[in-house]
């Protein structure tokens, strides 16, 4: 199974929200990177078919999926950024009503939620209203809906914002055992969410694909570009206006940093182990310091 993109693109009256986007995804996972802004939902809502580009195509096997309609859907499981839900609901309700939508026969819906349920720990909140969840809650309603008809495409935007750091890990694993068998496109704009599952990233800025490589060969372009150091507070105030700053901490002897940079930044910076991190600040700014 292999879907694409070929010079999608997508246009609101001057703005060029997407710009000529070519992709090509096969089974596993593909990590989409970008600050916010950079087009991600935008890229996200034509692939899964639900806004028209402007120019350009998405094909699943060749085929347009416009034209598969119907039988695309089947493949497909999304999950959008800002989730669609009725607070009156409680969650074995509301997933019950997407299921009918997905057109899955009442028995095996029931079994089906109630295993999603379980994988995404709300079982003992079943009953519950969504009105009363959380907004972490309402995202993990939002991950096993999107699971419900066993998707083969599985597209999730933003799934991790609200969940705690056990949470994320947690979800991270269910991934990491989904993608055996299918192709999955996750859009954020947190680095540690790709970083440990994908084996693919897509880095967007501005509508356009800057990169689109293995999480290995990203690392691999970062060596030599990435410096430790331990600076005082005025050297810190000069090294930011020069350098790209990743981390500061402040220590008793001053500040440890981290620079990205091409060239070593200061005499005494030594080189550090490169991180997705580093290429997502290397290729879109660092922190703002100026506070410290």
């Amino acid at each position: 199974m292999k879907l694409e993109t070929h010079n999608l693109t997508k246009n609101y009256g001057e703005k060029c929200a997407v710009d000529n986007v070519n992709l090509e995804f096969e089974q596993g996972i593909y990590g989409l990177l970008g600050p916010n802004g950079a087009g991600k939902t935008t890229l996200i809502k034509m692939i899964v078919g639900i806004l028209p580009p402007t120019k350009g195509t998405v094909t699943l096997d060749d085929t347009l999926i416009s034209k598969l309609d119907e039988k695309y859907r089947d493949l497909l499981g999304y999950m959008p950024q800002d989730i669609g839900y009725y607070r009156t609901f409680t969650a074995k309700q509301f997933l019950e009503y997407i299921a009918l939508l997905k057109g899955l026969e009442p028995k095996e819906a029931e079994k089906k939620i109630d295993t999603l349920l379980d994988m995404v720990g709300l079982s003992d909140a079943k009953g519950k209203r969504l009105g009363q969840f959380s907004g972490g809650m309402i995202r993990r309603v939002g991950i096993a809906q999107a699971l419900l008809n066993d998707p083969k495409i599985l597209v999730l935007d933003e799934p991790t914002a609200g969940l705690d750091p056990k949470e994320r890990i947690h979800f991270r694993n269910i991934l990491s055992e989904l993608s055996l068998d299918r192709i999955v496109i996750l859009s954020t704009h947190i680095v540690s969410d790709v970083e440990s599952i994908a084996g693919k990233v897509i880095l967007l800025r501005l509508g356009k694909v800057i990169t689109f490589d293995t999480n290995e060969n990203l690392l691999h372009s970062m060596e030599g570009k990435v410096w430790d150091a331990t600076v005082t507070h005025q050297e810190l105030d000069r090294l930011k206006t020069q350098f790209t700053i990743g981390n500061a901490f402040q220590k008793d002897s001053g500040f440890e940093v981290r620079i990205v940079s091409d060239v070593k930044p200061t005499e005494n910076a030594t080189p550090a182990e490169p991180s997705l991190e580093d290429v997502f600040i290397y290729h879109f700014g660092g922190l703002d310091y100026d506070n410290i």
